[in-house]
């Protein structure tokens, strides 16, 4: 690292170390804990990953520096409890990426394909750490469709998984019979097996469902604020005309959309 990036580096870690002082620090700043600024942190890792999809390069440039902060932010309250400090988190993601390409860094010649050597290294870490499930270490706080897809994947390589989506496809119809007969108490619990079931049908046609559903979102933005212009341009308020018509709308979209790729 360069004397330049080493200032770089260290005047963010001054200016943390100086809003948490606990007699000329900033009261926001040490009103903090983990858990407080926990949300902040995955607020900013979906702004970084906005920034991308936006192909917003400047943008991208600050939201990592909103990132990094949150790094910083939790490394320093870790140093005032006695437990690490930020040089321990670039040492310990530093040993981990060099343990995890001994191909590169070692002398490992095995010729195993990058993911198959991945996963060998992962396995033999969460051993270390005493995870004896196949199920063990999947953050809780993923978002819960990216969960359910890495819990499934990890069922998966033990074994535990349909051969082809057709099994899936039938535990969906499955689901969706049980939600619909299901009691108002246990509605939830039925709703979430059909979700988890999705999942798993989207999965095995090899489609993460976190990238399928923005899609499927932001198709259903454009589709909706494309029926309200479409009944203003016909001067009617869409918000309270009749089911029938607004589908007539929605189909009215739908054929503009085909006929725009014709």
């Amino acid at each position: 690292m360069t004397p330049q990036r080493h200032q770089q580096l260290d005047r963010l870690l001054s200016i943390m170390a100086r809003l948490r002082d606990p007699v000329s620090g900033c009261e926001w700043d040490l009103a903090q804990n983990f858990a407080t600024i926990a949300p902040y942190t995955i607020e900013e890792a979906y702004e970084v990953a906005d920034a991308i999809e936006r192909q917003d390069i400047p943008g991208l440039r600050d939201e990592l520096g909103d990132l990094l902060l949150q790094v910083v932010f939790h490394a320093r309250m870790a140093e005032e409890d006695g437990h690490f400090v930020f040089g321990d988190v670039a040492d310990a993601i530093s040993n981990k990426l060099e343990a995890r390409h001994p191909h590169i860094f070692g002398d490992d010649r095995t010729g195993d394909a990058q993911t198959e050597r991945w996963e060998k290294v992962k396995a033999r870490e969460r051993s270390a750490k005493g995870e004896a499930s196949a199920v063990d270490g999947v953050a809780i706080s993923l978002p819960a469709l990216m969960r359910a897809e890495k819990l499934q994947k990890r069922a998966a390589r033990v074994g535990f998984d349909w051969p082809d989506p057709s099994g899936a496809a039938a535990k969906v119809h499955e689901e969706m019979e049980e939600l619909e007969q299901a009691s108002e108490a246990e509605k939830l619990e039925e709703a979430g097996d059909l979700l988890f079931a999705a999942v798993n049908l989207v999965r095995l046609h090899g489609i993460a469902p976190e990238d399928a559903l923005p899609a499927a979102n932001a198709k259903f933005e454009r589709r909706f604020r494309a029926m309200e212009a479409f009944a203003q341009r016909d001067d009617r308020a869409f918000e309270g005309l009749p089911l029938d018509e607004q589908e007539a709308y929605w189909q009215a979209v739908k054929a503009s959309e085909r006929a725009e790729t014709t």
